[in-house]
């Protein structure tokens, strides 16, 4: 890891970040190429330049922290490390996207040491991040959010103010719906139009005039034709902000339905191990090629063996929505394949066998035909 050979000069426009993760990395390395001197840190050391050994030794070096730490345990545990090391000089910019009382909890225990806080959540991808072409929502106290300004300028196009402490974290909650529920639909609709015979490149030609295209569709729709999945937002993360809509709609007595199903479907492609994939891959469940599974579970040798010695009865497709319940989401790519498969003989009794090929397009062939 480098290190600075010497940090004895003046900590007046040092930038410390914690959280080098996709946005949290782009950011530093954005502010670097801009002139600034930048100190890091990260849970999992990295060989960066300025990786320094503690949250603690950050503050030691820099006036200006940012945190883009991935959820709200992270972001309580950060501040409270930075506790004993924050004096009246710091700024910290809260950047994780986390239920409003966890920012509101980290606003306090910054606040009490005499520091401001800013909550800054942002919206952008991987690239609006190296670009410096974030979008923040901001919430806090006038003083504090004058004097963040400059370092949220540094790595932004729109700074977008909103009110207090928290009320950002539900702003950017509520675009996040918004965003997972549009490529949830756009998956669906690829499906549609597969399923017709259409070629899919044709609906990326209609959506383009459409109104309810968007920035995200035009920049989600080719990849998830391409199957590219490199992660800009992943899923694991979507999922979280989707738990967080939920749980706080269910506080106020809300009935999010397009929120849980969006929810639903992330979960499913985080239990079949895709948690660090972008969330476009819910594609992955509809698109496929001819005779191809949709998914093809990771299976040890043995069971290959098993499958290959006798050919699969396929199962009745009734009860579908049973058959494709996700596991428990926290055990993550130790699922059961999504059909059971019948009895052929006594060495197949009682044994599950993965998904085989061709199975989505019988389903599809049934449902269709009103079999299913």
């Amino acid at each position: 890891m480098e290190r600075l050979a010497s940090m004895s000069h003046s900590t007046d426009k040092n930038i410390g970040v914690i959280g080098l993760g996709i946005i949290g990395r782009g950011v530093a390395g954005h502010l670097r190429r801009k002139g600034f001197p930048v100190f890091v840190w990260n849970r999992s050391p990295r060989p960066v330049p300025n990786f320094v050994g503690s949250p603690g030794e950050l503050a030691g070096l820099c006036n200006y922290i940012q945190i883009f730490v991935s959820d709200d345990e992270a972001l309580l545990q950060t501040v409270e490390q930075l506790s004993g090391d924050l004096a009246p000089r710091h700024v910290v910019l809260a950047h994780s996207t986390v239920a409003p009382d966890s920012m509101r909890g980290a606003a306090e225990i910054v606040e009490r040491r005499g520091s401001r806080f800013v909550e800054a959540s942002f919206t952008g991808s991987k690239l609006a991040a190296e670009k410096g072409e974030l979008v923040y929502y901001v919430g806090g106290s006038d003083t504090a959010l004058r004097e963040a300004r400059p370092v949220l300028e540094a790595s932004s196009k729109e700074i977008v103010e909103i009110g207090a402490v928290g009320q950002a974290s539900a702003i950017k909650i509520a675009t996040n719906m918004i965003t997972a529920a549009s490529v949830q639909a756009a998956a669906e609709a690829l499906a549609l139009v597969q399923a017709v015979g259409l070629p899919l490149e044709k609906f990326i030609e209609a959506m383009r005039p459409n109104a309810s295209n968007s920035a995200t569709l035009a920049l989600k729709l080719p990849k998830m034709l391409d199957r590219d999945f490199e992660p800009h937002f992943s899923v694991k993360h979507m999922l979280k902000d989707m738990q967080l809509a939920v749980q706080i709609a269910l506080s106020h007595y809300l009935d999010l339905g397009v929120t849980a199903a969006a929810r639903d479907q992330l979960l499913e492609q985080m239990q079949w191990g895709h948690g660090d994939a972008d969330y476009s891959v819910v594609a992955r469940k509809y698109l496929h090629d001819l005779g191809q599974a949709l998914y093809e579970e990771p299976q040890t040798q043995e069971q290959d063996e098993q499958a290959g010695a006798v050919e699969p009865i396929i199962a009745s497709a009734e009860s579908d929505a049973e058959k494709l319940e996700p596991e428990d989401a926290g055990v993550a790519g130790s699922q059961q394949p999504l059909l059971a498969f019948g009895e052929v003989g006594s060495a197949a009794a009682g044994t599950t066998t993965r998904l085989r090929r061709g199975v989505i397009k019988q389903l599809l062939s049934r449902l269709s035909s009103g079999r299913g």
